[in-house]
C-alpha cells in the first residue's frame, strides 16, 4: 500500500463532479480519490495493453502518468490499440496517447519519454513513479522492467497477450514474487512468436489491460486483494479464467544491477546464427522474381511457407503453399520434393524469415533453394500494390 502525504491534495469542484461515482463508493471516497490524484504511474508501451490501461487510469483520476514509447502509429495497430486513431497514423504513439488522455482528463499530468527503455536509462525514468505497468511485448524489456522495479522497490503490474490468451499478475509487491520467479530463464529466441507473426484477437488486450488498470488502482487505494502471488490466465475462445499460485523462489539470484538484457535473452547470439545461415542461403529480390515470372521460365517452383490463412489474404500468382510447420515436422519435405520434380526452388513468406528457416531445414535433406528477400510484403510494396499488406 502506498502512503502519500494527502494534506496538500485538494479536490476541486470539477473533481467532485467528475469522480462522483467514485466518491460515493465507501472503498474509495474522498480519501481514496485524493490517493488517486496524488499517485504517479509509469506505463511502458502504448500498444495493445497500454492503450486501455492508460485510458482508464486517466479516467480514474491518476494525477501523474508517464509514458515510455518510441514507435509511431501504424494502420495495423488500430485493430487493438484503441487509444490511437486514424488521424494519428505515422505520428508518435506517445503524442497520440497524450492527446487522448487529455481529452478524457485535462487535469492529468502526462510525462513523455520518447525513447527505448534500456539499462542506461531505466532507473532514472522509473524512479520518480509509484507504480510501473508493463505493457511491453518482448522478453528483454520485461526482464529489464522487472529488475529495475526490484532495485527501486516499485510494484510491477504485468500483463501479456498472444492470439486468444492473456495473463496478468502483480510483481514485486509487499514481498511477493517477481517476474524471475515466473520465468527464471528466457525462452530461446524465436520460440515464442510475436503478435505480428502469430496474430492477436483485438479485444484481448482490452481485457488484460483493464485488469492491469484495476490492479493499479487497487494498489493506489490500498483496498482489495491484488494479484500478487497469483497468475491470472484468460482464454477468450473458451471464456475461462484460471489462476496459478506464484511464490518467491528462495534460491533465485539476487538482482544487484541492470545487465545487457539482449545478451541475457540470447538475441545477439541468435541474430549471429541467423546471419550465418543467411550467408549460406542465396537470395533474390522481388524485382528479380518479377522479371523471372514475366520471362515465362518454367524451370522453378515458387514455394510459399506461410500459414493457409495468410495465403488466403494475399498470394503471389503461381506459388505453391507448403506451410513451415509441415516442413519442420518432416511431412512437408516430401511434398516439396514432389512439387519440385527436378526444378529449382524459390521460397518466400511474409518478410523472409520463415522461408529462410524452411530453406535451412530443406538443405539438410539435400534441397537447395533461393530465398525471396522481404517476402510478400516487399512484393506488395515494390511490385504489385494491389496485393494486400497485412
Amino acid at each position: 500500500m502506498l502512503n502519500p502525504n494527502l494534506e496538500d491534495i485538494q479536490l476541486t469542484k470539477d473533481d467532485y463532479e467528475r469522480y462522483s461515482r467514485h466518491l460515493i463508493l465507501p472503498e474509495v471516497g474522498v480519501e481514496g480519490q485524493k490517493r488517486l490524484k496524488a499517485a504517479s504511474v509509469l506505463c511502458i508501451g502504448t500498444g495493445g495493453l497500454g492503450s486501455p490501461l492508460l485510458l482508464y487510469l486517466a479516467a480514474a483520476g491518476i494525477g501523474r502518468i508517464g509514458i515510455v514509447d518510441f514507435d509511431v502509429v501504424d494502420t495495423s495497430n488500430l485493430q487493438r490499440q484503441v487509444i490511437h486513431g486514424t488521424s494519428w497514423v505515422g505520428k508518435p504513439k506517445i503524442e497520440s496517447a497524450k492527446n487522448r488522455i487529455h481529452e478524457i482528463n485535462p487535469y492529468c499530468q502526462v510525462d513523455l519519454y520518447e525513447t527505448r527503455l534500456s539499462s542506461e536509462n531505466a532507473l532514472d525514468i522509473i524512479r520518480p513513479y509509484d507504480i510501473v505497468v508493463d505493457g511491453t511485448d518482448n522478453f528483454p524489456t520485461r526482464y529489464l522492467v522487472n529488475d529495475a522495479c526490484v532495485l527501486l522497490n516499485k510494484p510491477n503490474v504485468y500483463g501479456s497477450i498472444f492470439r486468444f490468451e492473456g495473463q496478468a499478475t502483480v510483481f514485486n509487491y509487499e514481498g511477493g514474487p517477481n517476474y524471475r520467479d515466473l520465468y527464471p530463464e528466457p525462452p530461446p529466441p524465436g520460440l515464442v512468436p510475436s503478435c505480428a507473426e502469430g496474430g492477436v484477437l483485438g479485444i484481448l488486450p482490452g481485457i488484460i489491460g483493464v485488469i492491469q488498470a484495476t490492479e493499479t488502482v487497487k494498489i493506489v487505494l490500498g483496498n482489495g486483494n491484488t494479484l500478487s502471488g497469483r497468475l491470472l490466465l484468460y482464454n477468450a475462445l473458451d471464456m475461462k479464467f484460471r489462476e496459478l499460485k506464484l511464490r518467491p523462489n528462495p534460491i533465485r539470484p539476487v538482482i544487484e544491477k541492470l545487465i545487457d538484457y539482449e545478451q541475457f535473452c540470447g538475441i545477439p547470439q541468435a541474430k549471429a546464427a541467423e546471419a550465418q545461415k543467411m550467408q549460406e542461403i542465396q537470395e533474390m529480390t522481388v524485382t528479380q522474381l518479377k522479371e523471372l515470372l514475366d520471362s515465362g521460365a518454367k524451370d522453378f517452383v515458387l514455394l510459399d511457407v506461410r500459414n493457409p490463412n495468410e495465403y488466403e489474404i494475399a498470394k503471389i500468382p503461381g506459388s505453391v503453399l507448403i506451410p513451415l510447420p509441415d516442413i519442420e515436422n518432416g511431412n512437408g519435405v516430401a511434398k516439396v520434393k514432389e512439387a519440385l520434380n527436378g526444378h529449382r526452388l524459390i521460397a518466400h513468406c511474409k518478410m523472409g524469415g520463415r522461408s529462410a528457416k524452411a530453406l535451412a531445414i530443406l538443405k539438410e535433406s539435400g534441397i537447395v533453394g533461393t530465398n525471396v528477400k522481404g517476402g510478400i510484403t516487399a512484393w506488395s510494396r515494390e511490385v504489385d500494390p494491389s496485393v494486400p499488406e497485412y
